[in-house]
């Protein structure tokens, strides 16, 4: 029981210590970095024929868009942090 619970243990830690691929890690940082751009929108309008017409909105902002930093910057220092490595590709960030 020992053994399995130990061997269990084992196998969790190798996994967290594993790196990142190249690709993963720019998926994952693209997103900050298109956070980074600045406020995030989002506004749904509709109506059913239950309850009629309804409305919601939200908006976002990440703690890099408040700080002001470059979101090249942003996906670059983040692809460094998970992978040791520069980007493999650039970002494609929203068109502003």
């Amino acid at each position: 029981m020992r053994l399995a619970l130990l061997l269990g243990v084992g196998i969790v830690v190798m996994t967290a210590c594993t790196p990142m691929s190249p690709e993963r890690a720019a998926d994952i940082c693209e997103e900050r970095a298109r956070a980074a751009q600045g406020p995030e929108v989002g506004l749904t309008l509709g109506a059913n024929s239950e309850s009629g017409p309804f409305a919601s909105g939200s908006i976002s902002i990440s703690a890099d868009a408040i700080r002001g930093r470059d979101p090249i910057a942003v996906y670059e220092s983040c692809v460094f942090n998970l992978t040791g490595e520069m980007p493999v590709r650039p970002p494609r960030l929203r068109v502003m």
